[in-house]
C-alpha cells in the first residue's frame, strides 16, 4: 500500500542516518495547509526544498452537470495550497544557502483537453504564477521549477484516463534531475514534444490536446 511504501521510505532514510518523518494532510482547505506548516517546522525548523504535488482531477465530461463543491476543492488543492504554502514558507527559504520550490503542474497546463476543464485551469493557472514568482526570486538563491508531467500512472488517473501512461517512478527520475540542474522547467516524457509542436505551431497543439 501507499502507507507502507512511505513508512519504508521514512525508515530507509533513518537508517542511513537522515532524519524524515510522514504525515497525512488534506490539502482543500488553509487551516489543514497551515496546521502541516506548523508540524513540518516543530520537526525541523528549517526547510530548503518545497515540491507542490498534491493534485486532484475535479472533471466533468461533456452534457455532465459542473460540480460546485468538487470544482472548489479542485481549485484549492491544485491552485491555491501551492500558494498558501509557498506564503508560509518562502521567508523560510530565502533564509538558507540555496533553497528550490518546485511547482508540479502539467504538460495540459500548455494546451487543455475537454474532460479535464477544471483541472487543466487550476494547472494552467499554477503555470502562469510559477513563471511570474521566478522572475521576482531571479536575484535569490531560492530557484523556483516547473514539472511538468504527461499523464502519470498515479491512483488519480487509474480508471480515468486511458492509453499508455508513464511510471511515476521514472517521472520522478527526471524531476529529480531537473532539481539537481536548478533547471527552471522539467518537460517531462511525452510533454517534450507537445512542447516541440507548441513552439512551431500553438493552433495545432491546442486542436491535437483538446481532443485527448
Amino acid at each position: 500500500s501507499r502507507e507502507q511504501a512511505v513508512a519504508e521510505l521514512v525508515k530507509r532514510i533513518r537508517s542511513a542516518g537522515g532524519d524524515a518523518f510522514s504525515l497525512q494532510a488534506d490539502f482543500r482547505s488553509s487551516q489543514a495547509v497551515a496546521e502541516t506548516v506548523e508540524k513540518v517546522a516543530a520537526h525541523f525548523g528549517r526547510l530548503d526544498i518545497l515540491i507542490n504535488n498534491a493534485g486532484m482531477s475535479g472533471n466533468f465530461g461533456p452534457g455532465e452537470p459542473l460540480d460546485l463543491a468538487l470544482t472548489d476543492q479542485a481549485i484549492f488543492l491544485n491552485l491555491n495550497a501551492p500558494l498558501h504554502l509557498i506564503g508560509h514558507l518562502l521567508p523560510g527559504l530565502l533564509q538558507r544557502p540555496e533553497a528550490s520550490i518546485v511547482n508540479v503542474t502539467s504538460g495540459l497546463a500548455i494546451a487543455p483537453r475537454a474532460g479535464g476543464p477544471v483541472y487543466c485551469a487550476t494547472k494552467a493557472g499554477l503555470r502562469s504564477f510559477t513563471q511570474s514568482l521566478r522572475h521576482n526570486l531571479r536575484d535569490t538563491k531560492v530557484h523556483v521549477i516547473e514539472a511538468l508531467p504527461p499523464v502519470v500512472d498515479t491512483a488519480m488517473t487509474r480508471g480515468r484516463v486511458s492509453g499508455k501512461k508513464m511510471s511515476a517512478k521514472e517521472c520522478a527520475a527526471e524531476i529529480v534531475d531537473a532539481i539537481a540542474t536548478n533547471a527552471p522547467e522539467a518537460n517531462v516524457g511525452m510533454v517534450k514534444l507537445l512542447r516541440l509542436v507548441y513552439s512551431m505551431s500553438p493552433a495545432l497543439a491546442q486542436r491535437i490536446m483538446i481532443r485527448f
